[in-house]
């Protein structure tokens, strides 16, 4: 375990008891080892299902499970993980191979999310499952000041603005296709457009909602 690693843990706020296993969290498959982060991956993914999903239940004591659904989505997934990891620096830790590490792979999104779903299984296996909530719910509410349907899904706007800004020059435009069903039950399909070109399209109960879940889908397309 060097000083780098030990640094980690102080961020994270949490020490390993077997220190193995953030190593073992930390090792991309590139990096030629007996063992790399995929089964602690598949595990840490578990894991955050229903640590976030526990924690949504009880801070939204008044939300129907459809919202609840909805504002878990927009935690548990590659973007959402790879905002926690950036927070706390995780790309600086993982082991990858020179090739790898040529190819930008410490920037990347999936390789980001997986290494944070690893470490969380690595909390885990570690010390139990209120350990891992723990660490789970603190970097969630450090990088989500107003965790609401609205303010998650601003997330992916913003996040496609900055992308297409800094890829094409321009902005996303948001185009309502149909709106369907009484006023009381509205439901509005949205289309995302991009350099003249349709992206995605989802339905929402508002247009704020139906341009989020498009925004969502076309970054996931882009990145």
């Amino acid at each position: 375990m060097n000083k780098e690693m030990k640094f980690l843990e102080q961020t994270l706020g949490y020490e390993f008891k077997d220190k193995q296993l953030l190593i073992e969290a930390l090792t991309h498959k590139s990096y030629k080892q007996p063992y790399d982060n995929e089964r602690l991956e598949f595990l840490g993914d578990a894991v955050l299902d229903l640590v976030v999903g526990e924690y949504l239940y009880k801070k939204f004591s008044s939300s129907d499970e459809g919202n609840l659904s909805k504002i878990r989505a927009s935690l548990v997934n590659e973007t959402g993980f790879e905002k926690l990891a950036r927070s706390i620096n995780l790309g600086d830790y993982i082991l990858l191979s020179k090739a790898e590490e040529q190819n930008n792979g410490r920037e990347k999104s999936s390789l980001l999310s997986n290494a944070f779903e690893a470490v969380i299984g690595a909390i885990y296996l570690d010390s139990g499952l209120a350990e891992a909530n723990k660490v789970g719910i603190y970097l969630i509410e450090k990088n989500h000041k107003n965790i609401s349907l609205d303010s998650l899904f601003s997330d992916f706007k913003t996040s496609l603005q900055e992308l297409t800004q800094a890829r094409y020059g321009e902005t996303p435009e948001y185009k309502v296709i149909a709106s369907r069903g009484p006023d009381h039950l509205k439901e509005f399909e949205v289309a995302v457009i991009i350099e003249n070109k349709e992206y995605a399209r989802a339905v929402g109960k508002s247009k704020k909602i139906a341009q989020q879940e498009s925004a969502k889908i076309a970054l996931t397309l882009l990145k």
